[in-house]
């Protein structure tokens, strides 16, 4: 299978370590392109769930895929999370094609993109509400288990699956949302500096929106998530689009393809990882 060229893909996130987590599905979608830059915007790996008795197989050929794309000339930045906090403490390391940091700019065709995870924004990942979060953490991930219950009882009945999960957690965002403000602080803030895109991704909620004020207008993208959604944000001629993953249109790619030599952009794309304190 012939890999599809991206210039830039952005997923978030993953939560690699957990029940929840579409890892196959995730190693699928990164078989099948060839971008030049690979930006991972947080939770990749799930450090509040994480657990020595639970990482399977999956999960590690999603960071094998990975690996594999950086061999084959795919720049990656890692942008640390709430879930993946620990990380931040080696802010700004790089080595080779990989590159950690907490917050990016990309400068493509003259317009500047901002990406941060967004957790800086929401107050319930803070102080002693962090508490609760993480045990709000945990329980989801029980609903997960059990709403896979749910669905093998109904698959034998010849019934359609059923997402309680994501039902659940659309509306916790939603009142989070509401609460904190996420999509229109990120995107005023963006204005202010003149950002001409603003990226996050922490709520689970794919999304592109232009937000505009007296000040000016920004696009906002979130990059949705792979535990429920399974999207991606992709640039491409000059536009970014939201990637949704179909079963049915990865059924027919093989264990192993043969990768087409790439190269990273260096005079479309430049990339700035220091002074960029919110």
């Amino acid at each position: 299978m012939e890999k599809r060229p991206v210039d830039v893909v952005v997923i978030s996130d993953v939560h690699l370590g957990t029940y929840g987590c579409h890892a196959r599905e995730l190693v699928a979608y990164l078989k099948s392109i060839a971008p030049n830059i690979l930006i991972l915007n947080g939770d990749i790996i799930d450090g509040w769930q994480f657990s020595k008795r639970y990482f399977p197989s999956a999960h590690m050929a999603v960071i094998k895929e990975i690996l594999n794309l950086m061999t084959k000339g795919t720049r990656v930045f890692y942008i640390t999370g709430n879930h993946d906090e620990l990380l931040r403490k080696y802010a700004d390391f790089q080595l080779s094609n990989f590159t950690l940091t907490d917050k990016l700019v990309l400068e493509i065709d003259n317009k500047m993109t901002w990406i941060f995870h967004g957790d800086v924004f929401d107050n319930t990942t803070k102080g002693g509400a962090k508490f609760l979060a993480k045990l709000g953490s945990s329980g989801y991930g029980m609903l997960i288990l059990f709403n896979r219950f749910v669905n093998f009882v109904l698959k034998l009945f010849g019934r359609e699956k059923l997402s309680i999960s994501k039902k659940v957690m659309a509306e916790v965002n939603k009142a989070v949302t509401k609460i904190n403000d996420f999509e229109m602080i990120a995107a005023e803030l963006a204005i202010e500096k003149k950002y001409d895109y603003v990226i996050c991704g922490h709520i689970h909620q794919p999304q592109k929106r232009v937000v505009e004020n007296a000040n000016g207008k920004v696009t906002y993208l979130n990059s949705g998530d792979w535990v429920e959604h399974l999207t991606a944000l992709e640039y491409s001629q000059n536009e970014w689009k939201i990637f949704t993953y179909d079963e049915k249109d990865f059924q027919h790619i093989p264990a192993t393809d043969l990768s087409r030599k790439i190269s990273v952009v260096t005079d479309e794309i430049n990339f700035y990882i220091n002074s960029l304190a919110i």
